[in-house]
């Protein structure tokens, strides 16, 4: 995970889903938003070992106007 500061941009690396979990993201409707998964997108897992890692980007983001 880290911060692409030309594109302002965090990237993510994770583990790919497995059909059930896509499944579950894909039919998942939150408000105003719709169902499913954009072809041009994809579900990403992150263990929650690396919150620590996700919070630290989002201060680099923030602190760069990300």
């Amino acid at each position: 995970m880290w911060v692409d500061e030309e594109k302002g941009e965090l990237v993510l690396q994770g583990w790919k889903p497995d059909a059930k979990l896509e499944a579950e993201c894909a039919a998942f409707e939150a408000p105003g938003h719709m169902p499913g998964i954009p072809a041009h997108e994809a579900v990403v897992r992150i263990p929650f070992r690396m919150v620590p890692i996700l919070k630290e980007a989002c201060d680099v983001a923030e602190r760069t106007g990300i």
